[in-house]
């Protein structure tokens, strides 16, 4: 059986839901937003949201056994990205940066070396840059753009 184009969102800390739901409204395809505490969501037919335990990687456990061929995965976790993509998603930062079986292997690489640098460094600062207007953008553009795609493969 062949699954329908559906959109997995890892929500907690998700920047773009209200992108999401757009572009999931203009093509009609429906969208899971996955989150350890309840949020707001669109009351909408398209839109499921998914509340689960405050285990530590419970949403990330359920959007990874729920990923597969025909589902677009919206994650900023670069270990939640390599677990859906063995199960064939495809998968996009909130950023708009697709992540691929070729790239996943050196964004974990630099994770685990920004981690290193971080627990090294007394006072130092991490993390990633704040959000930005054109990353909004570039998520929007490569979201329907995958979409698209997605549909003409069938």
């Amino acid at each position: 059986m062949v699954k329908s184009l559906e959109i997995l969102v890892d929500a907690d800390a998700c920047p773009v839901k209200e992108e999401i739901y757009k572009v999931a409204f203009r093509h009609e395809i429906p969208v899971t937003v996955v989150a350890n505490a309840p949020i707001r969501i669109p009351r909408h037919e398209l839109i499921t949201r998914v509340t689960v335990n405050d285990h530590y990687d419970a949403a990330d456990d359920y959007v990874a056994e729920h990923a597969h061929s025909r589902a677009i995965v919206i994650t900023a976790d670069i270990l939640l990205a390599e677990r859906c993509l063995k199960a064939d998603a495809v998968v996009i930062s909130p950023k708009g940066e697709p992540f691929t079986k070729d790239s996943i292997g050196g964004a974990i690489a630099a994770r685990a070396l920004m981690a290193d640098l971080r627990a090294g460094a007394e006072g130092a600062a991490g993390g990633p840059a704040p959000f930005q207007k054109a990353d909004r953008s570039r998520f929007l553009q490569a979201l329907d753009e995958t979409i698209v795609r997605l549909k003409r493969a069938g």
